[in-house]
């Protein structure tokens, strides 16, 4: 045997004792697997997307900025997205780790990239996940305040708010799935009983195509913000990979999912933005986007067609819905954060589950102590929470998760490049190539565009910017040390889950 064989078996047999022994460390183990169905992680990848606030949001604001052609533009994300998750779902029977993009940068482009992207990803879901609990509180105390007469701080919304998310974050997965499941259900049956009233009533002007209309579209005045909203309103469908550990049969279920919940909101947002369009007329919903009501929009055609009732019932489901949003990003951010504790590139505690509820518990109540510590910090501070909390530290978020997205399209490439595995060359290579083509220009848009989405202008943009490709850059340096001067450490790598490399079938020591 030569040395160079003497020396790889010698790196080996120390990566194998370190996984020994971060199995037998006390309170170490994995998380609770065979606890969701496709269902189950379906309600935490659409509850992320957070239908009714996009409908109710990111509707008036896309005809306000893009015009009659943000239907149409909804329905091209969702092609994009369709096209990575074609790759995405293919490379997920070889990959099942908690720490999604994480392991599929991993394999497909090499581990200081997957550290990288890591890094990047558990940023982008923290910002998301403090922005939330701004947006809940600014919604709750006005809807208290307008139909309780309850005139309380938005600070007390949002720490109730993590509490019980912390509550939920330290139980079974399986509990926050069926919380999931009721309120998606409420928030998506508002709308379309609303969509079913406007069809059959009719609006003031004939029912026009045009928002589908590639002109509208493509080559309109402000398209390109169109893409800037679109993208962001699919936030966290790569979740359905996230939960792969805890699903039953992932190799089917998470495929599954996946594309249940991408068509899902492709055809639920462009159906209800089009909807819009027909209540109002379209001279009509365009007038009303650019009036000072414009966000009033959805609410206003549900007193319209519904009545009064359907009002109420959207403002307090506006505040549920957010809620949903914060406990599916709550959950995903918990299990990067293990993840990488598992690995020992964060504090190996945050790798511990329980021993009863096998959640990620340690990773689930220091994200919940760092988001109360932030919500805090800005109630002391007398900050607005819509302006001075979540709208930025949303933006910041959205822009770190589609480059994440990005760099996993690309990583399924390089993955199936050396190795189709029987795919077919459409599935593996040309949908997810198409797709990271599509996410690269939609960071592209965001960046160039993120004015429109954090409502500020100046410097402050690239600050709130430069932290995605700092961490990524910082991540593959990392790396890079990290295999040079600990070997043992830098290959036991992304082998802590049920998604080890096979062998032959990994990417070595890349």
């Amino acid at each position: 045997m030569s040395q160079h064989d003497d020396s790889s078996a010698a790196v080996s047999a120390e990566a194998d004792r370190a996984k020994a022994g971060e199995a037998g460390q006390p309170g170490a183990g994995r998380l609770g697997a065979g606890r969701l169905g496709i269902w189950g992680i379906v309600f935490f990848v659409i509850s992320a997307a957070a239908p009714l606030t996009v409908v109710v949001s990111a509707g008036p604001t896309s005809l306000r900025m893009g015009g009659i052609g943000a239907p149409g533009a909804m329905l091209t994300c969702g092609l994009v997205l369709i096209l990575f998750a074609m790759g995405f779902t293919a490379m997920s029977r070889y990959v099942t780790n908690t720490g999604a993009f994480y392991a599929y940068a991993a394999r497909g482009l090499g581990k200081p990239a997957g550290i990288g992207t890591a890094l990047v990803t558990v940023f982008a879901y923290g910002f998301l996940c403090v922005c939330f609990y701004g947006f809940v509180g600014f919604f709750a105390q006005s809807t208290f305040a307008a139909l309780l007469h309850i005139d309380l701080p938005w600070g007390v919304y949002s720490v109730v708010a993590a509490l019980v998310v912390a509550l939920l974050g330290y139980r079974r997965i399986d509990v926050g799935a069926k919380v999931l499941g009721v309120l998606l259900t409420l928030e998506v049956a508002i709308l379309l009983v609303l969509a079913v009233a406007v069809l059959a009533q009719g609006g003031p002007e004939p029912v026009s195509f045009a928002s589908f209309d590639p002109g509208n579209v493509f080559f309109a005045a402000g398209a390109g913000s169109l893409f800037v909203v679109g993208f962001g309103a699919y936030l966290g469908f790569e979740g359905t990979a996230i939960y792969a550990e805890e699903a039953k049969r992932p190799e089917r279920t998470v495929p599954v999912a996946t594309y249940i919940a991408v068509a899902f909101l492709a055809l639920f947002y462009a159906f209800t933005f089009w909807v819009l369009t027909v209540a109002f007329g379209v001279d009509g919903v365009l007038s009303l986007a650019r009036g000072d009501a414009f966000q009033d929009m959805v609410f206003t055609a549900g007193g319209q067609f519904l009545g009064e009732w359907a009002t109420v019932a959207m403002q307090v489901l506006i505040v549920t819905s957010f809620f949903a949003c914060l406990l599916a990003f709550h959950n995903a951010c918990a299990r990067y954060l293990y993840s990488l504790g598992r690995e020992g590139l964060l504090p190996r505690a945050l790798g511990r589950t329980h021993r009863n509820t096998q959640s990620p518990y340690v990773a689930s109540l220091v994200l919940s102590a760092v988001c109360l510590v932030a919500v805090l910090v800005c109630v002391v501070a007398g900050a607005d929470p819509f302006l001075g909390l979540a709208i930025w530290a949303y933006a910041t978020g959205v822009a770190g998760l589609v480059f994440a997205q990005g760099v996993a399209a690309v990583s399924v490439v390089g993955f199936f490049a050396r190795d189709r595995r029987g795919h077919s060359v459409w599935r593996v290579i040309v949908a997810p190539a198409l797709g990271a083509l599509g996410l690269i220009v939609g960071f592209i848009l965001i960046a160039t565009n993120f004015e429109i989405v954090t409502g500020m202008e100046g410097p402050v943009n690239a600050v709130l910017l430069l932290p995605t490709p700092i961490l990524f850059v910082g991540g593959i340096v990392g790396g890079l040390a990290l295999k040079r001067a600990k070997p043992a450490r830098y290959a036991a790598l992304t082998t802590m889950a049920t998604g080890a490399p096979a062998a032959g079938g990994g990417t070595g020591e890349r």
